[in-house]
């Protein structure tokens, strides 16, 4: 299967409804070009896993304001303060997680694990209704995983079969975000062809990755340019 693809012919694969995990940490490793299309399709009642909502205005900023955000799944919302706004206006969900824990749970929903206990938000807001367990004297929280129709993921580089490479801390959430969805959309700023890439720089193998799109957006000083 072709796996090299435009932004605009995959995209469409994402539904009403739909769950979809995003890369990123604020702007850096965001799919940016593959958010900017989907800000032209008519979708909404998006539930979105990402460790923010991206800021005013720009990256997933724009869908929320758009309204096509149902919900949000997160750690880190104080980046995009009209987070707060929609949220207190009633105008979308959110479903706060400390950082680890969402990543951990991204995880366990690539892995196949029914969940796990941690003792990360005991005795807090974030723990209630969820079960509680005693474990060798320590008390533990049940976090269940997460998993998403679709995952949007940024990464630096790949080769013409879908393997992928990322820059740095770029790299973020990305590689767990590709085991634990249905369909994988990654973005990359350049593509080689298969068998330029060394095996041991690979991080996310090819059999995870749907469509590979290539970048059209970058990040630059103040924010997204082109």
């Amino acid at each position: 299967m072709r796996k090299l693809k435009k932004a605009d012919e995959v995209i469409s694969v994402i539904k009403s409804g739909d769950t979809i995990m995003v890369g990123g940490f604020g702007l850096v490793g965001a799919p940016l070009s593959l958010i900017d299309e989907l800000t032209r399709h008519d979708v909404s009642q998006l539930t979105v896993i990402s460790n923010n909502l991206g800021e005013p205005g720009k990256g997933l900023g724009i869908l929320l304001r758009q309204g096509k955000i149902k919900k949000a799944i997160g750690s880190y919302f104080t980046s995009n303060r009209e987070v707060g706004d929609y949220f207190n206006q009633g105008k979308l969900e959110i479903e706060l997680m400390p950082q680890g824990t969402m990543s951990e749970s991204i995880r366990a929903g690539g892995a196949g694990i029914g969940g796990y206990y941690t003792k990360t938000s005991v005795g807090t807001e974030l723990a209630r209704g969820k079960e509680v367990r005693e474990i060798n004297g320590e008390v533990f929280v049940l976090e269940k995983p997460l998993r998403a129709n679709v995952a949007l993921i940024k990464a630096a580089k790949a080769d013409t079969l879908g393997n992928l490479v990322y820059y740095k801390t770029a790299r973020n959430f990305n590689p767990v975000m590709a085991t634990a969805a249905d369909f994988v959309i990654a973005e990359v700023d350049e593509i080689v062809e298969a068998g330029e890439l060394r095996p041991e720089e690979i991080v996310t193998p090819h059999l995870f990755v749907d469509a590979v799109v290539k970048s059209t957006l970058v990040l630059g000083k103040e924010g997204v340019g082109s």
